[in-house]
């Protein structure tokens, strides 16, 4: 069956604007239901059964085909949700968009529990997503889910659920004037979604299909899957389904069958496969009529008879062919009967359908749902919004800390500020802040002139009370009656049996017939149980039939009926119901009573399973309930009635009757306090709407509201707040529908600390929504939460504007609202750095004298804020200290610790740090007094500013105990940013205060998972790298592979926010730790992909910084250190020179020298220690010039080339600084002389020289007292004078020096002519040719 529903699937907004294109897609315009896969079909014979276990209905046959094994034929598994980013003017897809959707998609891709989540909330089941072509593939497992996401689809939800999930909160900030933002749009496959829907129905057994003679069906495997032929499913009882609509579907002739074998038929949709499943069919398969091919329409005002007709009883019409008949409220097509009076005899009966012929259909779909005016206000008078709602909700929103609380100053933002202003003073006041300053003056003397003055209550165009308004017709009964009157008495019951005896409704009569009989307690008082009500309203039930009181019988039956039903007496109720029928006789004069007794009466047949008497009332019983306006539900059967004209109206192709038998069982379930059984017809209900009716309507925005409120009880937050968003596109949104929908959004939002800017757009509809001079007191309140939206969310200038409309629009009210918006105003100055112009509005309201003594603490306090901000030290101190005097004199503990916290704030930035210590030790001590949840905020930045005042002071230990009681309280208080402050403090204090490894790590863990609750992608890699530094510096194997899973994480995390330095260097560091870890194969690989990350970029200075690091490495490790050579000269090296970094260069040379140096490659190191040497001339730095002049000494050494090496070393000596200053530098000179006499004495043969540089190495160890040095350098001198200068007093001082020495160090033996010196000098071996 084509459901009217089905092409409603597009974007509410995109709706206004035109269907929008979808490159690249594989979806239509139209977006119908969603699919899932399937894994495999059941049994060909299974018993078709719904949620609740139900059969299949009367007049729906059980077909099915012979499926040879094999031929299900295949069907897909998963659905793909195609996400397009369009402009919400335009409609049109936009490339900058869509390429920030997909970004926002790749860092949910390895991230994916909030989309998970939210996709759960739509009933799918998510698979993966594919950020790069912006899919998301989601699977279903059951009919239920596949239903659920096809009905939240078709309406719109999942647009918006994933546009929350999506856009940031900057995005809801955007005013009216700036609408080019960005709207997500989901496009699905509709075949993938037909297929997977039959393959769902097949699993859960028998489903329904239409065919083509128009017959609804029921069929066990896919049309196709066999050619075989048609017969019934097995699995039922006998008797309890018929074969098709009418009862000879089952005799088909061999030409129909081929006939209909050659129709595809066509499934039905979820929901009406789900309606057409019921417990218990009632009806024989022959009161079924034959299908048509026609959309049936509901039909009201005149029906002329078509064929004469008899009543059979007094409750049917009598008339004759051509009669003209009035249709009482309306006529369902797909009913057999309907309420009519003739027009010419005035009777009143039931009519059949079939006889008549309607004049006029009605083809407004919301005329026909609703049928008079109580009906069509019910989604409004659910929702109501009382003007104390709006108050209430209204200073939520805008925060009343600000006008009553003194405000807390940030340190660091008075700095900031005040560095500032130092360096750039403020010539003068900006025009605008002029004008705004004028406008607060003006504001100001309006409200001095009227000061003084009664102030009158000023209604705000909201209804006056609450949504609990009582019903209509909940007036007091005209007669109450005791129980301990004589009841048998007809002169004692003579009033109640004259009020009952009314032939027509009263008002009173309303709780009588309500389900809950609330009229018993107040006209029957002084009962003590229903046993006794029951037997006195016996005896007056004899008394009315004793004296002929049919319309009080009737309805003292019918409340024994009632009551026996309470009692589960269900015989004797049918007894008394069918009385009242009869003592009726066809008189319809108190409709509701008629509608109240055939529901009950029809409830009772439908539970005791009589067909017979079922055929009978059940339809006429419907027939009243769908077509009678405003009646009264009197029975929880009625659903269940309501559901049988419900299946009656999808098998009868009407969508009115559908619509109409939805309206009823959703206002059913609400007035029964039943809003989750409400949830699939209001849904069915708005998508009907959306076919066919009313572009103008009203009520489907309330309507949805009414979802909104049921999801947000169920705990369905983004399925409330898209109900919302579609609520406010539906039309221009009245003032209470746009603050009911701020109050659900707060309600259903996951902040709790934090106005959601989800608000913003219902806000600015509400302020639209106020008329000129009606609720004109409510645009204050409205603006001023605008301002204190933006304010949270850092938009201070925008705040600002909105709160200078706030102080015009309250002009005219309470001078105390005035004040209090002004001083708001005052203090988004100060958070915008516009300290100045904050104390010339402050200043102005003192002026004025119209603030009171509370609210001029709150101006003292803050105007020394400012004056603090800019500079005023003494003069901010001076509103301090009569801050303080203020909140003493009122009690206020909490004011009094703010105003004592800024003192001690003022002290620190005066440097009076014993001050502010005592200060804010004081304000500690009266926070602590106060709940934590009244003041947690301040209090922790309190004791964080206490911590960081003991650190300063190196009292460690108290600082940090007040970190960590400033972390205490900011968990008890669950308030996420107080706790990112503090666990940042602590971080910082056990890395560099106070280190400590452990808690270093603890804290970096904890402060890791408060970033994953903010969402913040990019503190959370920063931290992910923080820690895997922390545990690669552990130095165990086990913190090594620690610190390689959290570099992986924080890989992934910088490769999804497409920051490719930062991956790059996370490649790197992987690379790093596979190193130390030997795990070798893959530390190549992992360097090459960093590599390549840094070329991808561009950045030649990236690339360099990686190589070297790369280098670095291997440089630094114990293995392999011969491939850090590579990466220095044939990578780093080339850029270095290319981007003309010297610094880098540098180091890079000096790094290859030392290097090949080691590598035992030294005439290769020379080419890099001449280019060190160069390049330390060009830069001016001695220190690197001294090293390369070092380095070449000592490659010239190693090379033999003793000349050059004594240059260089006296070069290098040469840059020493003079004289010594350091213990270091003198112990250089002792070595660099060493090596000197070594070079002269055994590689260039000259004792003498070589004498003369060991004794200016002896000073230098005598000045340094080394003796070891010292020792050494006696012993060469010793074997120099003794065997080759040949001065034997000299030579013998030495050797006792030596000897003195060696004595002291434990040393036995002097040689003076060491073994080891022979290979580098052959000419000191005995006999050697001279």
């Amino acid at each position: 069956m084509e459901d009217p529903a089905e092409g409603a699937a597009e974007d509410p907004a995109s709706m206004r604007r035109g269907s929008a294109g979808l490159s690249g897609g594989h979806g239509g315009d139209k977006v119908q239901r969603s699919s899932a896969g399937w894994e495999a079909a059941r049994p060909q014979e299974a018993k078709a059964s719904g949620r609740d276990g139900a059969a299949l209905p009367a007049g729906i046959s059980r077909q099915a085909s012979e499926t040879p094994p094999g031929h299900m034929g295949v069907y897909p598994t998963d659905l793909t949700l195609q996400l397009l980013a369009v402009r919400r003017k335009s409609g049109l897809p936009d490339p900058d968009l869509q390429q920030a959707l997909r970004g926002r998609l790749r860092l949910l891709e390895n991230d994916s529990w909030e989309v998970a989540r939210a996709l759960g909330e739509l009933s799918a089941r998510l698979l993966s997503i594919h950020s790069d072509q912006e899919r998301i593939v989601v699977t279903f497992k059951t009919f239920e889910e596949i239903w659920k996401f096809s009905t939240y689809h078709a309406l719109g939800f999942t647009h918006h659920c994933l546009e929350n999930l999506l856009v940031n909160q900057a995005f809801w900030l955007l005013s009216l004037d700036e609408d080019e933002e960005a709207a997500i749009q989901v496009r699905v496959d509709e075949e993938a979604l037909k297929l997977t829907h039959e393959s769902l129905l097949i699993q859960e057994g028998a489903f329904f299909v239409l065919c083509a003679d128009h017959h609804v069906r029921a069929m066990t495997v896919p049309w196709g899957a066999g050619r075989g032929p048609l017969r019934r499913a097995s699995g039922g009882p006998q008797g309890e389904a018929a074969p098709a609509v009418d009862s000879s579907a089952h005799r088909l002739s061999t030409s129909s069958r081929e006939g209909a074998a050659v129709a595809t038929p066509e499934t039905l949709i979820p929901f009406h496969q789900w309606a057409l499943r019921v417990p218990w069919d009632p009806f024989n398969e022959s009161t079924d009529g034959p299908g048509t091919p026609d959309i049936q329409l509901m039909a009201t005002g005149l029906a002329s008879a078509v064929a004469d007709y008899q009543g059979s009883g007094p409750e049917e019409m009598t008339f004759q062919s051509g009669d003209l008949i009035e249709i009482l409220g309306a006529q369902v097509p797909s009913l057999p009967w309907f309420l009519g009076q003739h027009v010419s005899s005035g009777q009143v009966g039931f009519v059949q359908t079939s006889l008549v012929s309607v004049q006029g259909h009605e083809s407004e779909l919301e005329n026909v749902i609703f049928l008079n005016e109580e009906e069509r206000s019910f989604f409004s008078k659910e929702g109501c919004f009382s003007e104390e709602d709006a108050r209430q909700l209204l200073r939520r929103v805008s925060g009343t800390d600000i006008y009553t609380a003194y405000s807390l100053d940030k340190l660091e933002e008075a700095e900031t500020e005040l560095q500032e202003e130092q360096e750039m003073p403020l010539p003068g006041l900006h025009p605008e802040l002029c004008e705004t300053l004028q406008k607060v003056k003006n504001v100001l003397e309006q409200c001095k002139s009227c000061h003084g003055s009664p102030e009158e209550p000023v209604s705000w165009g909201l209804h006056a009370v609450s949504s609990g308004v009582s019903s209509p017709g909940a007036e007091e009964p005209s007669c109450c009656l005791d129980a301990e009157g004589d009841w048998a008495d007809p002169e004692a019951l003579h009033p109640l049996l004259l009020l009952l005896d009314t032939p027509g409704y009263k008002a009173c009569f309303r709780g009588l017939y309500d389900l809950s009989l609330s009229g018993l307690s107040a006209m029957f008082c002084g009962f003590a149980d229903e046993d006794q009500l029951a037997g006195r309203l016996a005896e007056a039930r004899g008394v009315a039939k004793r004296t002929s009181l049919p319309m009080a019988l009737a309805r003292l039956c019918f409340v024994l009926g009632r009551l026996c039903v309470r009692k589960l007496k269900l015989s004797q109720a049918r007894v008394y119901f069918e009385e009242a029928l009869g003592a009726l006789k066809g008189h319809f004069g108190d409709l509701f009573l008629v509608v109240a007794l055939y529901a009950n009466l029809a409830t009772i047949h439908l539970k005791q399973k009589n067909r017979e008497k079922c055929g009978q009332v059940v339809p006429k019983a419907s027939a009243l309930l769908l077509g009678t306006p405003g009646h009264v539900c009197s029975t929880e059967g009625e659903a269940e009635l309501l559901r049988l004209a419900l299946r009656s109206a999808i098998v009868g192709r009407s969508p009115q009757a559908e619509a109409r038998a939805c309206f009823l069982l959703a206002k059913h379930h609400v007035h029964l306090k039943q809003p989750e059984e409400a949830l699939p017809f209001l849904e069915r209900l708005l998508l009907l709407h959306k076919a066919v009716g009313s572009p103008q309507a009203s009520w489907p925005a309330d309507c949805y509201l009414l979802l909104a409120d049921i999801y947000s009880r169920k705990c369905l937050p983004h399925l409330a707040l898209s109900c919302v968003r579609v609520s406010s596109l539906q039309t221009r949104g009245s003032l209470a529908r746009s603050l009911r929908s701020v109050d659900l959004v707060l309600r259903s939002a996951p902040r709790p600390h934090r106005t959601p800017s989800q608000v913003a757009p219902y806000l600015r509809q509400a302020r639209a929504a106020l008329a000129p001079g009606t609720g004109q007191a409510l645009r204050g309140p409205l603006c001023a939460s605008l301002a204190q939206l933006h304010s949270q969310h850092g938009r201070h200038g925008t705040a600002i504007s909105f709160m200078t409309q706030a102080v015009e629009a309250s002009a005219k009210t309470s001078g105390r609202l005035v004040v209090d918006y002004v001083v708001a105003l005052a203090w988004l100055h100060v958070l915008h750095g516009q300290s100045p112009v904050a104390l010339d509005i402050l200043q102005s309201v003192l002026d004025a004298a119209v603030a009171s003594v509370d609210q001029e603490g709150v101006i003292t306090n803050m105007t020394a804020v400012a004056l603090k901000r800019t500079g005023r030290t003494r003069v901010a101190a001076e509103h301090y200290y009569r801050a303080l005097h203020i909140a003493r004199d009122l009690g206020q503990l909490q004011n009094q610790a703010v105003v004592l916290a800024n003192f001690g704030a003022l002290c620190l930035q005066a440097s009076a740090r014993r001050l502010a210590q005592h200060y804010l030790l004081e304000a500690v001590k009266l926070f602590s007094r106060l709940p934590s949840r009244e003041c947690g905020r301040g209090f922790t930045q309190v004791l964080l500013q206490l911590g960081h005042l003991y650190t300063r002071r190196a009292l460690t230990h108290q600082g940090k105990c007040y970190y960590e009681w400033a972390f205490l309280v900011a968990v008890e208080t669950d308030h996420l940013e107080s706790q990112l402050r503090a666990v940042q403090q602590l971080c910082h204090f056990y890395s560099t205060v106070q280190p400590s490894e452990a808690q270093c790590v603890v804290y970096h863990e904890f402060q890791l998972s408060l970033a994953r609750r903010v969402a913040d992608k990019v503190l959370e890699g920063q931290l992910l790298e923080t820690i895997s530094q922390l545990y690669l510096s552990l130095g165990t194997e086990r913190a090594y592979r620690s610190a390689l899973d959290y570099t992986k994480r924080s890989l992934g995390i910088f490769i999804d926010l497409q920051k490719k330095d930062k991956e790059a260097y996370a490649w790197l560091q992987a690379g790093k730790i596979y190193y130390i870890l030997q795990q070798n194969e893959l530390v190549d690989l992992y360097i090459q992909v960093a590599q390549n990350a840094a070329l991808y970029t561009g950045d030649p200075n990236l690339g360099l910084e990686l190589f070297e690091a790369a280098g670095d490495i291997f440089f630094n490790g114990a293995w392999e250190r011969k491939k850090a050579v590579s990466f220095y000269r044939d990578r780093a090296l080339p850029l270095a020179v290319t981007t003309g970094n010297q610094e880098a260069e540098l180091r890079l040379c000096n790094k290859l020298v030392a290097l090949l140096e080691e590598l035992e490659t030294p005439q290769e190191g020379l080419e890099f220690a001449h280019m060190a040497l160069a390049l330390s001339i060009t830069l001016g730095d001695q220190l690197n010039e001294r090293v390369a002049y070092h380095r070449l000494a000592a490659l010239h050494h190693r090379l033999g080339q003793g000349e050059l090496a004594e240059h260089f070393y006296l070069k290098a000596l040469s840059l020493c600084s003079s004289p010594l200053e350091f213990d270091e530098e003198t112990l250089y000179y002792v070595k660099v002389y060493l090596a000197l006499g070594d070079i002269i004495f055994y590689d260039l043969k000259d004792p003498f020289d070589a004498a003369g540089y060991y004794q200016l190495a002896l000073a230098a160890a005598v000045d340094l007292g080394n003796k070891k040095a010292q020792m050494k350098i006696y012993t060469r001198l010793a074997t120099i004078y003794h065997n080759f200068l040949l001065d034997r007093e000299k030579s013998l001082f030495f050797y006792q020096k030596a000897r003195t020495f060696a004595s002291e160090l434990n040393i036995r033996r002097v040689n003076l002519a060491p073994q080891r010196c022979w290979g580098r000098a052959p000419w000191l071996v005995p006999g050697h040719p001279s």
